[in-house]
């Protein structure tokens, strides 16, 4: 399985033996960002309480740093380019709509 590192956006290989997880101190093999961040969670929505869709986990200040959440999961691939389209696209809607 693999995903989208959120700081270069290239992908990044899990981990492939049962029980395997990222660790909280694992960094991205391509530029060296953490990546068990709420960035990189497949919870993570910035439209919902606390930016986070698992209603028990804690509240994370720095979502793009390193943190010890164990609802952590990370996101797939087409997961974050999906939200990269996404943002891509209210930004178009946004420069439209501009007065």
């Amino acid at each position: 399985m693999t995903f989208t590192c959120f700081h270069c956006k290239k992908t990044v290989d899990l981990p492939s033996s049962p029980g395997s997880r990222i660790g909280f101190r694992d960094t991205c093999p391509h530029c060296s960002s953490d990546l068990h961040v709420c960035l990189n969670c497949e919870f993570y929505d910035e439209g919902s309480h606390h930016e986070c869709r698992e209603s028990s986990a804690e509240w994370v200040k720095r979502k793009e740093s390193s943190n010890v959440c164990e609802f952590f999961r990370p996101r797939s691939a087409s997961a974050g380019a999906n939200q990269a389209e996404k943002k891509d696209a209210l930004s178009a809607l946004d420069s439209l709509f501009k007065k």
